[in-house]
């Protein structure tokens, strides 16, 4: 009895090898999936991709910066200390961190789209919760399950990526931060709206309706054609281009669609194989940094701004202590934000596309890896001048700078990730790389609100070395992606299927 579950298992990885091992008609004309989408080319398919997988970054960017701007109103209602806001946050990243991981093993292996919809399910879900959050243990760990749902969201860029012809990356991927943009800025004006008249608990209730909505419109986006043609799922992946082919007026290429034999796929020890090994120490190391810098320049412009007004002035400013409650002079005395600080957020966040137009420039022209150590080089030296004594206006300029040059560092790594791995491969390696980019952020907030506190020039000359370290990783990265063609699996093809394309 035992034998015959082994015999059905034989029979079909007999069938299963002799479908691999197909060979075309003599004579018959074959390609890829990179062929054809190259020759589809750029059409309303990638137009819509692009309104719809983009809108995922105004998720991520609102369920994100909500903490920025939630942080004084909880701490206010729990009466809590410095160390307990940051906690918050750096928790939001652990449970990005944990998730990056399991949710690009996964989608590796059962696809793009069904990871991408289940964690938008997931971070609408558990953000819900939080809106009803009785106690700030209940907070921490809600917002560290939204955390993880968010990390899904990345399968967004994963599957733009995969369907866009080689010229078009370098151009589309970095104007995605422009929904990113549009995310925040919507979360600071609702915030400046909602928070002084019906509370946090309604705004974290409003900035949850895109994802909502978002996932209604996920059925007009197919799962990737590289995805199913990696599995063998090569019918899906041809009706799949096909359609994009008919949307975009475009005819496919002649013949039958080939792609290497099946190979396993989302395996760690993919990562580290002797191809690819430097590529992703070096990478994880660049994704620490960046994150490092771009949460800590968000989190350090309350403390930046307040020192600021010392600064320019030629002695601290005096308070009228007989104004001030007894709560106020505590250490976990409510300090909530002022119109002028929302308006401050809203013009240092506009920087985040103000170098826009020249990283695109960078990134087609000098490349990825050196486009990328000019910004952060430049990031190094902006959070070096920030030690300077400037006026108001100064200090937003270098925070307006700061927030654009840590915005192109986001865009190029995001692309150069994407496209230095194979299919096979990709979401795990854009999995590790967001989870090594979530340590950087988890430990920024104990940087921006806490040691910057007590060493001002210490907090500031920590970030600008860790840009400097990126920066140098970035140089020397071995693999220049500029104009190369996606790569489908980890070793040289193997036996290749076939498809006809009629």
């Amino acid at each position: 009895m035992a034998t015959a579950p082994k015999e059905v298992e034989n029979a079909i990885g007999l069938e299963e090898i002799h479908m691999e091992r197909q060979e075309p008609p003599k004579g018959q004309k074959t390609f890829t999936v990179e062929e054809a989408v190259e020759t589809i080319g750029f059409g309303k398919f990638h137009i819509a991709l692009f309104l719809i997988m983009g809108s995922t970054g105004v998720v991520e960017a609102m369920e994100i910066m909500l903490i920025a701007v939630v942080s004084p109103l909880i701490r206010c209602e729990w009466q809590l200390q410095d160390w307990q806001v940051a906690l918050v946050t750096t928790m939001v990243f652990f449970g990005y961190m944990v998730f990056s991981i399991v949710l690009g093993l996964l989608a590796d292996r059962y696809g793009r789209w069904k990871i991408l919809l289940l964690s938008f399910l997931w971070a609408a879900y558990f953000s819900l919760l939080t809106s009803f959050s009785p106690s700030y243990i209940w907070f921490v760990f809600l917002r560290a399950m939204v955390g993880g749902g968010v990390a899904g969201h990345a399968q967004g860029l994963i599957i733009k990526t995969e369907f866009l012809p080689t010229k078009y990356r370098g151009y589309m991927l970095p104007l995605s931060q422009v929904f990113w943009l549009t995310g925040s800025l919507l979360i600071i004006g609702l915030a400046s709206v909602v928070n002084p008249t019906i509370g946090w608990r309604w705004l974290i209730r409003i900035a949850s309706i895109p994802g909502i909505l978002l996932i209604l419109v996920f059925k007009f986006i197919p799962e990737s054609a590289r995805y199913n043609v990696s599995t063998g799922n090569v019918a899906a992946a041809l009706a799949t281009l096909q359609k994009i082919a008919k949307m975009n007026g475009a005819v496919m290429p002649e013949g039958v669609l080939t792609e290497p034999a099946k190979e396993r796929r989302g395996r760690f020890k993919d990562l580290i194989h002797p191809k690819y090994l430097r590529t992703t120490l070096q990478i994880w190391i660049i994704w620490l940094g960046i994150a490092f810098a771009y949460y800590g320049v968000i989190l350090a412009s309350a403390e930046l701004l307040e020192r600021d007004l010392v600064c320019g002035s030629a002695a601290p400013p005096v308070r009228d202590s007989s104004h001030e409650s007894e709560e106020s002079r505590s250490p976990c005395h409510c300090r909530l934000f002022s119109p002028n600080a929302y308006q401050t957020m809203i013009i240092s966040t506009v920087g985040e596309i103000a170098l826009n137009p020249l990283n695109i420039l960078g990134i087609n022209f000098l490349g990825r890896r050196l486009s990328l150590c000019i910004t952060m080089g430049c990031t190094a030296l902006f959070f070096l001048l920030l030690n300077i004594c400037v006026s108001s206006a100064g200090t937003i300029g270098f925070l307006f700078m700061l927030r654009a040059l840590v915005s192109a560092n986001f865009n190029t790594i995001y692309i150069y990730t994407a496209e230095v791995y194979p299919t096979t491969m990709r979401a795990l390696g854009m999995g590790t790389s967001g989870s090594l980019c979530r340590v950087g952020a988890m430990v920024a907030p104990f940087i921006s609100q806490v040691l910057i506190n007590a060493s001002f020039i210490g907090a500031l000359c920590l970030f600008a070395s860790v840009c400097i370290v990126c920066a140098i990783s970035a140089f020397t990265l071995p693999i220049e992606t500029k104009d190369r063609a996606l790569q489908v699996c980890v070793t040289p093809p193997g036996t290749p299927l076939y498809l006809n394309a009629t």
